[in-house]
């Protein structure tokens, strides 16, 4: 059983209330003079203080037990997460670019590459039977597979890995008592969510392995709505994971000010634009729609093309996912909205001196961020989105992500339970100015009670 934590800031700043409560209290029936009340004051939050200083050593982190070297070695190990998740995410880009993912038309868990010319050719016999090959790659030679098929295994192979990372520095640290069961709570729906991802990516390759029902001439690809669903898996566990690493490294907000609350009320729906935004464009890539309407402004001439509605009547609602100018240009609207709001966000909190540092920086490379990815998405687009184009794009999708959960994080209300130090300070500073006031001759002082 983990035991109730005790903060002891937390607990000072509770006793310094309940004493002032009292001395006000008194002052209401007894009448005291204002220097009594002012000296009440001052011993109330005094003793808050000497007991703030006096409480021994106890472990207040909501999710870690063992001190600063336990949140250390937990901090560091799911940033090393992060960057692994960043990673997947990138090499899979890289894999659907480069038309890697139908390489394999099979899934076993464990997967042993082929080594010899016979596996090879084996491998390459059940390719070739796959609509991909039938359609696109006849040209294709042993040789030229090997490519598409090393890329595709190594990223179902590192994805493999990165369980391992999870599972086994995780036994140690449970072992040493270091997880909480809140934290172990997160991650095993992070462990949960990864291993739906390997499923879910098998099931995305599936549908590209069998012809296309509706136009069977057409290249095959994968669904973009399972292309989508694996992609937001991906963003999610990433974001999720994030923020836990910001949990564990930063359990107490930098400041608590009340002017703080404008920009923190805005950070939420602006991540919320950005994570619809990156949305659609897990569309435009299941749909390979940037290949088409190559200029920007302007599509095909025109700020919004002639074949938006094409299918409209004939599929409905699915217009807006499986119609490629619907599609494009749905993502374009967005990306721009994003990046007016990210600009307005900017200019109305970035200089009103209300943020602490870690926020104003924050709040810089979102708006850096954002104009960098706009300006690949663009780049992208008129180059027909050459891989190396295309990933970074992607990539810089997850920059974006984490600067905006940065700053989430930075501005987020501290946790219920009590006072961080910066707020306890304050108020020690308060009050102590109340006091003063109190001694000055003719001040009258009004108690409200609640």
């Amino acid at each position: 059983m983990i035991p109730r934590r005790v903060d002891p800031i937390a607990g000072a700043g509770h006793a310094a209330w309940r004493a002032y409560a009292a001395s006000t209290a008194k002052a209401s029936t007894a009448a005291p003079s204002s220097a009594a009340l002012a000296t009440a004051a001052r011993r109330a939050f005094s003793s808050a203080a000497t007991t703030a200083s006096s409480v021994p050593p106890v472990a207040t982190h909501p999710l870690v037990n063992g001190g600063p070297a336990a949140e250390r070695a937990l901090g560091w190990w799911l940033a090393g997460g992060c960057a692994w998740v960043y990673s997947m995410v990138v090499l899979g880009g890289v894999t659907r670019l480069t038309r890697s993912g139908l390489s394999m038309t099979d899934w076993k868990f464990v997967e042993k590459p082929p080594l010899t010319a016979e596996d090879w050719d084996a491998e390459f016999a059940k390719y070739k039977e796959s609509p991909e090959y039938k359609k696109t790659n006849t040209w294709m030679t042993v040789d030229d597979f090997k490519f598409i098929y090393w890329m595709e295994w190594g990223h179902r192979q590192w994805g493999r890995a990165l369980g391992g990372y999870f599972v086994l520095p995780l036994a140690y640290f449970a072992a040493k008592g270091w997880v909480t069961r809140s934290l172990a709570t997160r991650l095993a729906t992070f462990f949960g969510l990864g291993a739906a991802q390997g499923a879910i990516g098998w099931w995305m390759v599936k549908s590209g392995l069998v012809e296309d029902a509706d136009n069977p001439s057409n290249a095959p690809r994968v669904s973009p709505y399972r292309l989508a669903t694996h992609l937001t898996g991906a963003f999610t566990i990433y974001v999720a994971m994030l923020w836990t690493t910001l949990d564990v490294m930063y359990p107490t907000p930098p400041v608590v000010r009340r002017a703080a609350e404008r920009a923190r009320a805005a950070a939420h729906p602006l991540a919320a634009l950005v994570g619809v935004t990156a949305l659609s464009g897990a569309y435009v890539a299941g749909m390979d729609a940037g290949r088409a309407y190559n200029t920007f402004p302007l599509m095909d001439g025109k700020w919004t093309p002639d074949e938006y509605w094409s299918m409209w009547e004939s599929r409905g609602w699915r217009n807006f996912f499986e119609n490629t100018a619907a599609v494009q240009f749905d993502h374009r609207a967005l990306a721009l909205t994003t990046l007016a709001a990210v600009t307005f966000v900017w200019g109305a909190h970035r200089f009103n001196g209300h943020l602490p540092a870690a926020a104003t920086a924050l709040l810089d490379a979102t708006a850096l961020v954002t104009f960098a990815q706009v300006g690949l998405g663009i780049s992208a687009l008129l180059n027909h989105v050459p891989v190396s184009l295309g990933s970074l794009h992607q990539a810089n999708a997850l920059n974006l992500f984490t600067v905006v959960v940065g700053l989430m994080h930075v501005l987020r209300r501290p946790r219920a339970g009590g006072l961080p130090a910066p707020a306890f300070s304050d108020a020690m500073r308060v009050a102590s100015t109340a006091a003063k006031t109190a001694t000055k001759p003719g001040v009258k002082v009004k108690v409200k009670r609640k």
